[in-house]
């Protein structure tokens, strides 16, 4: 089955692009004093100095090195479209033109051996073994000594000291005699002899002052 054939723009214009470079690198060459093929190898090579950059790019990642060289064939690319555009004189080049398209053999050279053969640091490490593990604990299986005694139930519950007993409060001799008149005032209305509890509520007084009046009071 024959493929249709669609015209695409990108491509068109790449290709028209390509082909001015080519033709701008090779009347820059020629103006420097490249004659003959030597002219027509100057624009293959920056367009593979080129190339190999960008295909690293895509297949390794972005790096330093691919960059590099992806700039600097492109510096020398677009220098030659501006230089044949009538910014230098090319029937009488300057020295510093000769000494570049003289020196960019050895670049270009260096270029593509470090693109061809330097591999990804990534890659250069390999795989990273993974870190061992500490060995797991395994449980005390032994036989229990069935004689032995525990500490705790060996020794018993540690014995608590004796508190002492909390001091009586001291009662004033008036609140004696106060609570005095007022237990004989409960036994003539009443008959009975007062209890704790009626006599704090009478005095007013806490509980523990009103057990050491009571005791007074017997």
């Amino acid at each position: 089955m024959t493929r249709s054939i669609r015209p695409d723009a990108v491509l068109v214009q790449a290709v028209i692009a390509g082909a001015l470079s080519f033709a701008h690198l090779h009347d820059l060459a020629s103006a420097a004093g490249q004659t003959g093929w030597k002219a027509w190898a100057y624009p293959i090579s920056v367009d593979l100095l080129l190339v190999a950059a960008w295909r690293r790019l895509r297949a390794d990642g972005p790096s330093r090195l691919a960059w590099s060289w992806f700039l600097i064939a492109l510096t020398a690319s677009l220098g030659a479209n501006v230089a044949t555009a009538g910014f230098l004189d090319l029937a009488h080049p300057p020295a510093w033109l000769r000494f570049g398209v003289a020196g960019w053999p050895a670049l270009a050279f260096l270029g593509g051996t470090l693109l061809a053969h330097s591999s990804n640091a990534a890659t250069d490490r390999g795989p990273v073994p993974p870190a061992p593990t500490a060995p797991a604990l395994e449980p005390d299986i032994t036989t229990p000594d069935t004689n032995a005694v525990p500490i705790a139930a060996a020794e018993g519950p540690a014995a608590l000291p004796a508190a002492d007993p909390a001091p009586a409060p001291a009662v004033p001799a008036a609140l004696v005699a106060h609570a005095r008149k007022v237990a004989d005032d409960h036994r003539a209305r009443t008959g009975v002899r007062i209890d704790t509890d009626t006599l704090r509520a009478r005095l007013g007084v806490p509980a523990s002052l009103a057990d050491a009046i009571a005791d007074q009071l017997t």
